[in-house]
């Protein structure tokens, strides 16, 4: 007898090492991970650029006032303007102080510059509420369309619910849900839901229902 056959084991060892699907060893796991998809799926992408364009779309139509407003909040809100008021107001209290030899104090009270700090706060809250108003008018937009599109999904998921009581019927299926079947497969009313809404507030306001 051979060598190679004095030992059983030496090809079931050998046959167990052999990679398979690029490196996993057969025996390693009973299952392998599916395969990772390429990327978005068509209908994503369509969203993404649609969504992204008409975002575009709307950016170019805001009146000039407003893109002003939206570029001195943006440049209000960088570093920049920390770094640019640190050495403006920086300058101007040193040189007050008296700390700089050779330049003259023109500012020893510090009203002037608490005024021109004054008036710079108006008008940059004015231009945040101005970028604000802008933004919130965006959100609802997406709420809206966030409830109609809630809406539509309801009603065809209502929908889907009678065919397939239908078809439990037809093939004389029982369940334990029998007995709300006919609460599913009615669509819901959202005035009634707000309507039910404001009638639970204390107060009778519309309820904060983001917090569920």
């Amino acid at each position: 007898m051979s060598r190679a056959a004095s030992k059983p084991g030496a090809g079931m060892k050998a046959r167990s090492g052999t990679p398979r699907n690029g490196g996993d060893v057969l025996g390693a796991s009973p299952t392998y991970p599916p395969p990772q998809p390429a990327g978005l799926t068509p209908v994503l992408e369509r969203n993404i650029h649609a969504l992204e364009a008409r975002r575009r779309r709307e950016e170019r139509r805001a009146p000039a006032q407003e893109r002003i407003a939206d570029a001195v909040t943006r440049f209000t809100g960088s570093i920049p303007f920390v770094y640019l008021h640190l050495a403006i107001f920086g300058f101007w209290i040193i040189a007050n102080l008296g700390w700089l030899p050779g330049v003259p104090k023109w500012d020893e009270s510090f009203v002037v510059l608490a005024m021109i700090a004054s008036v710079e706060a108006i008008f940059l809250s004015t231009f945040v509420l101005i970028s604000q108003n802008r933004m919130q008018a965006a959100a609802d937009k997406r709420a809206d369309l966030d409830l109609q599109i809630s809406l539509l999904a309801e009603h065809e998921v209502t929908k889907l619910a009678t065919l397939v009581s239908a078809i439990a019927q037809r093939l004389d299926v029982r369940s334990e849900m029998d007995g709300e079947l006919e609460e599913i497969k009615q669509d819901v009313a959202p005035e009634a839901v707000l309507d039910e809404l404001e009638a639970a507030s204390p107060n009778g306001a519309p309820k904060d229902i983001s917090r569920y």
